[in-house]
């Protein structure tokens, strides 16, 4: 992921870089499943993914985004329009996705668009924010981040 801009030096920025390599990671598995056909094994990793995604996107949504809105509303509108997209469908691994024979080419679809939305925000959105956010604006960020945690996988000890 990117690192040229300096703005994984602020915590609020690298927890959400931490998160996006994650995600990155588990689509890789993803893909994985969708090749050998583990259709049951893709729905697990889709709810991996949006456990990871669902406090990550209130720290953007609830803290970074409205911040960058007034500067960038249409591009702002733009990625909350795909997170709920890739919501959606991630939230169909908890429903009939075995019955569904279009869900797994479906969740690869939207996987490839939440790999372009994490380079959208990696590319475009950290360094926006390192630029224009004053620290009333971290801290607003920070605080909601101190409010939903994060649902990143613990490693086994």
């Amino acid at each position: 992921m990117c690192e040229y801009c300096g703005c994984q030096a602020l915590e609020s920025i690298d927890q959400l870089t931490l998160e996006h390599e994650t995600v990155v990671r588990l689509i890789s598995h993803v893909r994985d499943a969708r090749r050998d056909g583990k259709v049951t094994r893709m729905a697990e990793l889709a709810r991996e993914i949006a456990a990871v995604l669902g406090p990550h996107t209130e720290v953007e949504e609830r803290g970074l985004y409205p911040a960058l809105a007034a500067d960038f509303p249409d591009k702002i509108a733009a990625l909350e329009a795909e997170h709920r997209r890739i919501e959606a469908v991630l939230a169909e691994a908890d429903g009939p996705f075995l019955t569904d024979p279009t869900w797994p080419d479906r969740l690869i679809e939207v996987l490839d668009l939440l790999r372009a939305h994490i380079l959208k925000e990696q590319d475009g959105v950290f360094p926006a924010a390192l630029a224009v956010l004053d620290t009333e604006q971290w801290e607003a960020v920070e605080a909601v981040r101190a409010r939903v945690g994060t649902r990143m996988p613990q490693p086994a000890t």
